[in-house]
């Protein structure tokens, strides 16, 4: 595979905040007015794009990266005003979910409250036998054109109502493997609770697409991210068994994880389903590269999580108690990355390669045309290279001040001991300052070709506002902005934050040049 050039060639600066961090009146951030707020602010700024993490539905623990459906919206982030102004719902019914916190996601009485509601809306629109709702266009029409997916994942939720939310591999032997006759022997209660899924997912793309459309009048992009990993009580494997490394009663052969390390020595055990590579490779990776292509139908750049699975992924047997007995397997490689590039071709990827990896990894990014990540928290005592120090950067490369898996910059640099508190003061010019903006003009200032920071960190907020503790299961997810700190923030910041995406050239205007040229004449 020869190596292709790759597509980040202007420099640029992005946001990072999830759907569910935005500003919205029912418990969580949703894709209605928080949402156009947030991107009128990126847009006065300069700001060229906005990074989120997976939209679908998220199962136990709310994290979105263990979803119901990879293809899938999540109706928590429906707008339900539109909702109620078309006449489907009431100020009254709406009411509970006005009164949830707005600061933070409360999911268990989100829980609680928002499906019936939902689902009122769902049975009043069935009721009217409309064609459409709300100027979302023909609910036919998009039942046809997302069948492959919407019908299967319909189903699935129906069941697993059904079955008092037990994952799939439970059910009955009849229920445990997808066909599009199987509904023909559903009940009636589940026949309906799957029309509502239809509908959900209807008024969520409708309501995703004029989003998307609206950020693009405005210049603002939007990163999307794709796990390498689906999980097992999901409509994904579900439908598609033979994709994954499965029994023939659809319990997993083999899980995924990472082997024990510095930081556990048990290592970590995820249990997600591994590929069956050898299918995939035999169907031409056809499975991935419908799915790949779906995301760029809803993002302009997404970022590959776990890159590193697509070189070596370790591979730890079902039933183990952690991941000391797993080894090391080969994936894909350079192999899967052509395919992707042939079906494909105007793809933009980022390459999440975070972690201990060795150059193998490295060698399979460069050979792919992808850039990866750099974290300047990473910057000391990370690796014994250092190679997130921002003077190591290499241009084709996205620097991030923090991720979601990141602590805030602010409670970063609280959290800081000798000797890396007096080496980071030094190299960061922070004379004993904790703030956060002076990392965030250093990510911009950077090489790196694309510069990635929190929300979070914009508003300088200090560690209780970090989005995801990895290794925990209390607390993530939560955090949320509200309309005042966007105002705060734009009155405060937006001309400085306008300054430094000049100042550093990441407007996205212009290819990033090699050589030199004489300067424009007055």
């Amino acid at each position: 595979m020869d190596a292709p050039v790759s597509w980040l060639n202007t420099r640029s600066a992005g946001v990072l905040a999830h759907v569910s961090s935005l500003p919205g009146d029912y418990g969580i951030g949703n894709l209605g007015p928080g949402a156009r707020a947030f991107i009128d602010l990126l847009g006065d700024a300069g700001v060229r794009y906005w990074q989120i993490c997976p939209i679908g539905p998220t199962g136990y623990g709310d994290s979105p990266y263990q979803l119901f459906s990879g293809r899938a919206g999540n109706p928590y982030f429906i707008d339900l005003g539109e909702l109620q102004a078309a006449g489907l719902l009431t100020a009254s019914e709406l009411a509970p979910l006005r009164a949830l916190p707005h600061d933070r996601v409360d999911y268990g009485r989100l829980y609680e409250l928002f499906w019936a509601v939902l689902a009122q809306a769902s049975d009043r629109f069935t009721a009217s036998q409309a064609e459409e709702c709300c100027g979302y266009g023909s609910l036919a029409h998009f039942r046809r054109a997302n069948a492959l997916w919407l019908e299967p994942f319909a189903d699935f939720m129906a069941l697993k109502a059904h079955f008092g939310g037990r994952a799939w591999t439970t059910w009955p032997e009849e229920y445990r493997r997808w066909s599009s006759a199987l509904r023909v022997a559903f009940p009636a209660k589940v026949r309906a609770e799957a029309e509502r899924h239809v509908f959900y997912q209807y008024v969520f793309f409708a309501q995703w697409d004029r989003l998307r459309r609206y950020a693009a009048d405005r210049r603002v992009g939007i990163i999307g991210d794709v796990p390498i990993f689906v999980a097992l009580d999901s409509a994904d494997t579900w439908q598609n068994r033979a994709v994954f490394q499965l029994d023939t009663e659809g319990q997993p052969l083999a899980v995924a994880g990472v082997p024990p390390d510095y930081f556990s020595a048990l290592g970590q055990l995820w249990g997600n389903p591994l590929y069956n590579w050898d299918h995939l490779r035999a169907t031409g990776y056809a499975w991935w590269i419908d799915r790949l292509r779906a995301a760029f139908e809803l993002y302009d750049i997404i970022r590959l999580d776990h890159f590193r699975g697509f070189d070596t992924y370790w591979e730890i047997p079902a039933g183990a108690p952690d991941a000391r007995t797993g080894q090391w397997k080969c994936g894909p490689g350079t192999e899967f990355f052509h395919a992707v590039r042939a079906a494909i071709p105007e793809a933009r990827i980022i390459a999440e390669d975070l972690g201990y990896i060795g150059p193998g990894v490295v060698d399979l990014r460069r050979a792919a045309g992808l850039p990866g990540m750099k974290i300047v928290q990473f910057a000391y005592g990370h690796d014994a290279n250092n190679a997130n120090l921002p003077h190591y950067y290499p241009p084709e490369s996205v620097a991030y001040s923090g991720t979601h898996d990141n602590v805030t910059a602010r409670g970063w640099l609280e959290s800081l001991q000798s000797p890396y508190r007096e080496k980071i003061d030094d190299y960061f010019q922070l004379a004993g300052s904790r703030a956060a903006w002076p990392i965030i003009r250093a990510t911009l200032a950077s090489v790196s070709r694309l510069a990635v920071v929190p929300m979070q960190d914009l508003l300088d907020l200090p560690a209780s506002a970090t989005l995801n503790r990895p290794g925990t299961m209390e607390g993530n997810w939560q955090w949320r902005f509200a309309p005042s700190a966007l105002e705060q923030l734009r009155a405060e910041k937006l001309a400085t934050l306008r300054h430094w995406v000049r100042l550093f050239d990441r407007t996205g205007s212009r290819p990033v040049r090699d050589y030199s040229e004489p300067p424009p004449q007055p």
